[in-house]
């Protein structure tokens, strides 16, 4: 079992050398698509189901879908740092912590694809809006210590909602083959 492939399932994001109009375009679509997709896929998962999880020792699918919510709340707020301060360094979170909260672990998962679906409605306007100077404004991310783009963190976002998609195929895929009990077998 090949526990890199099940963590990463398109494998790790890469930026490309050069960010076209076409491609921030094409990223802006996959965020634009994430709330719909991911209602399409969860929106009829038994309480069973939204138990399942991608690989040994991951979140289930109910915390992946909190997740999504949590984070790109945190992406739209530093996507409005950005675009009004000069280089902010971004705020983090401990994303572990917070999928073992409360309301990070109950099955009401479609309060988390509604956030997503406002969430996103403001994004899109707000990434359409962007002029091509705005898109090469910086900022300091922390976990990385160096100065990035608006533009790599779009492409990021597009790649963290196509990569916890394929977490969530991955684990109705697989069907509680990742149980503490199989796992151990």
């Amino acid at each position: 079992m090949d526990i890199e492939a099940l963590k990463y399932p398109l494998g790790k994001y890469e930026i490309p050398e050069e960010i076209t109009d076409e491609l921030f375009d094409q990223w802006i679509e996959t965020l634009a698509s994430l709330p719909e997709k991911l209602k399409k896929l969860v929106g009829n998962l038994s309480y069973d189901e939204l138990e399942l999880s991608y690989r040994p020792g991951s979140w289930n699918i109910k915390q992946v879908v909190h997740h999504l919510a949590d984070s790109h709340m945190n992406s739209f707020l530093r996507f409005k740092w950005i675009l009004t301060e000069d280089k902010p360094t971004i705020k983090t979170y401990n994303e572990g912590e917070w999928a073992k909260t409360a309301d990070a672990t109950n099955e009401e998962i479609m309060e988390s694809t509604d956030i997503l679906e406002g969430l996103h409605n403001r994004l899109i306007m707000l990434l359409k809006s962007l002029r091509p100077d705005q898109k090469k404004r910086t900022f300091i991310h922390p976990e990385y210590g160096k100065e990035l783009s608006l533009e790599w963190m779009v492409g990021l976002y597009a790649w963290h909602s196509r990569h916890h998609l394929a977490h969530i195929k991955q684990a109705i895929e697989y069907q509680g083959e990742f149980t503490p009990e199989k796992v151990n077998e």
